[in-house]
């Protein structure tokens, strides 16, 4: 292929990533053997690779950080049978269970959001597709939420129809999050309740309704190489505007519990991969990157460009503190406007 001949005729030094950046930079889209060498490149290659990856995140983003608060305003009582999820019905974890939060406590969440300088608060509730009496609810804190605090809106209902989606649009949602998670071919090994085509059924109608797309993928679940590529070009495809990488955090009381933890060498290779398939693209690093990347999470910084600021659904996250003390290390800047 002209794109391997490509990358042969660089190197395996500095040149070859700076030269994929600005193939990047001028509007080329990475072939599948270009994005499968980002993901196996040598641990001696990482530190370049990273650098070739700021350069694209610089010119989208420029040091300015994202930074997002989310409540997990429904948790467990899940009928779906993800594996990798503590509220799913396969579960056993000893996780909260509880139905959708008052509208005061939502509101509660969301005045902690501003105070964390958050851009955007992430309303997540468990389930296949909210009750209707629950995205009631939520179509009527949204209004709230707008006006007292300034936020942009991201809910994470689960599967929603044109209707839903147009709803949300309605009373005031941003963006609307649905995870991909991983390839189409992978995805009957992780959940057999609903189809991967459900999922880009509702990418769709959120889409169609104007809505902003948050959709990104869980790393670790034995997936292999190839699936994590084609999850980062379809997302580059549909023109996600908001893309969260997740790295496995295995629960007890889930069937990968016994997952076998993934390499934070590993961890940065993808986040650059999913930088340079999505260059304008909000990329997050999202749950697990505590764990997964350790002692290197400042690194992948210089690929993604957003974080979540505190606890995730049934993990915890690190301190609001310390993630503001590694952003003021590294020199960014959370950005400060909300709508």
């Amino acid at each position: 292929m002209a794109s391997t001949q490509h990358m042969e005729r660089c190197g395996h030094g500095p040149d070859r990533w700076n030269d994929l950046a600005d193939r990047v930079l001028a509007g080329q889209v990475l072939a599948e053997d270009e994005a499968l060498a980002v993901l196996r490149a040598g641990d001696h290659e990482l530190l370049d690779l990273l650098a070739a990856a700021y350069r694209v995140r610089y010119h989208g983003f420029g040091n300015r950080m994202h930074l997002n608060v989310l409540v997990n305003a429904k948790s467990g009582m899940c009928g779906e049978d993800c594996v990798y999820c503590s509220q799913s019905k396969t579960s056993t974890a000893d996780i909260p269970t509880y139905p959708l939060l008052s509208p005061e406590r939502i509101l509660d969440g969301a005045r902690l959001a501003a105070e964390r300088k958050a851009k955007t608060y992430c309303i997540v509730t468990s389930g296949r597709t909210p009750a209707p009496k629950d995205f009631d609810a939520i179509a009527r804190v949204v209004p709230d939420i707008k006006r007292q605090c300034r936020l942009k809106i991201c809910v994470s209902p689960g599967l929603v129809t044109p209707e839903q989606a147009a709803m949300l649009r309605d009373c005031g949602v941003d963006r609307v999050n649905h995870n991909l998670n991983t390839s189409r071919r992978f995805y009957p090994r992780i959940c057999t309740t609903h189809a991967y085509q459900d999922r880009i059924d509702t990418l769709s109608a959120v889409r169609a309704a104007g809505l902003e797309i948050c959709s990104g993928v869980l790393l670790g679940m034995g997936e292999e190489d190839r699936d994590v590529v084609d999850a980062a070009v379809l997302l580059g495809q549909l023109a996600v505007e908001a893309l969260p990488v997740n790295f496995l955090v295995p629960i007890p009381g889930t069937p990968l519990e016994g997952a076998r933890r993934l390499n934070p060498r590993y961890c940065l290779k993808a986040l650059a991969l999913f930088r340079l398939t999505n260059p304008m693209t909000e990329l997050r690093i999202a749950g697990g990157r505590e764990e997964n990347l350790g002692p290197l999470q400042p690194l992948g910084l210089y690929a993604a460009n957003s974080i979540f600021v505190g606890d995730y659904l049934t993990t915890r996250g690190q301190s609001a503190d310390e993630d503001f003390r590694m952003i003021e290390a590294l020199g960014f800047e959370p950005v400060l406007e909300g709508m």
